[in-house]
């Protein structure tokens, strides 16, 4: 697997390092491996550690592969910047990490800590079975801690399972919802978004060829729902154009767009933020 991220990224860098990951099971970290690296960084203002702008919503995302494939931060930035406003995204993510593993690293601690976030949002694998779940509930318990101490809200950005537990949507949901509720926090439901996408256009290619990650339109429905929730702002007020990190258009008749649009503010309204 491709890409991670060793330290703080805004959100319109990109910077990978190859690595392995640490597993856990029944609540303990049962491997550590070696690490790979091949990089491009480039800092904003010279400085990593923190957004720049005192205006707008600076958000830091913790997570894995699924936050950085496609640079799902980058493309949330892009859609508040579409509405006139200002999401500030940064990101700490690692191939296969989950939220406990994250609690173990100084660097994702360090970043926490080192700015008065307004949203830290959250995410692991699918976590659909039961020790998976207890896991993300503990791993968002320990890291909300840090994320109360600098007056930041948490949040739990729901994912998705891989097209061959399609049925495990639901669980995936419930597990995401409970996280949220035992940190008090606030819930993004973008996996419920495909859902109901689909509903509509069982077509709609959101899975990338590997039938796990997100394609781009994919991690632009889940960039929709998370929008949404950050600004308080109505996702199919929008325009018609779909974009990636830094505004990029992406090739997307517009018909698809209002479809996406839509999905992500259903998901909104049907499952409440807290």
């Amino acid at each position: 697997m491709r890409g991670s991220f060793g330290m703080t990224h805004p959100a319109r860098t990109v910077a990978r390092l190859g690595r392995s990951a640490r597993r856990w099971t029944a609540l303990a970290a049962v491997a550590i491996a070696a690490l790979a690296s091949s990089s491009c960084h480039k800092s904003v203002s010279g400085v990593v550690g923190g957004p720049h702008t005192p205006t707008g919503h600076p958000v830091l995302f913790i997570g894995n592969s699924l936050t950085y494939s496609n640079n799902l931060p980058g493309i949330v930035s892009a859609l508040a910047q579409q509405a006139g406003d200002t999401i500030d995204a940064w990101y700490v993510a690692y191939p296969d990490y989950a939220l406990v593993d994250h609690f173990q690293s100084e660097s994702t601690i360090r970043t926490i800590k080192g700015y008065k976030w307004e949203y830290v949002i959250m995410q692991q694998g699918p976590s659909s079975v039961a020790i998976n779940r207890d896991t993300l509930v503990l791993g968002a318990q320990l890291l909300s801690q840090s994320v109360r101490e600098i007056g930041a809200t948490p949040a739990m950005y729901m994912v998705w399972p891989d097209i061959s537990r399609a049925a495990f949507f639901d669980a995936v949901r419930v597990s995401y919802q409970t996280a949220a509720q035992a940190v008090n926090g606030v819930f993004m439901p973008a996996g419920s978004a495909w859902q109901i996408a689909w509903s509509r256009d069982p077509t709609l290619p959101l899975y990338s060829g590997d039938g796990f990650h997100p394609s781009v339109l994919g991690s632009y429905l889940a960039a929709l729902v998370i929008f949404e929730r950050v600004t308080g702002k109505d996702a199919r007020q929008l325009p018609a154009v779909a974009v990636m990190t830094g505004g990029a258009p992406i090739n997307v008749p517009a018909a698809t767009v209002r479809l996406l649009q839509e999905a992500a503010h259903e998901a909104n309204t049907i499952f409440p933020a807290r």
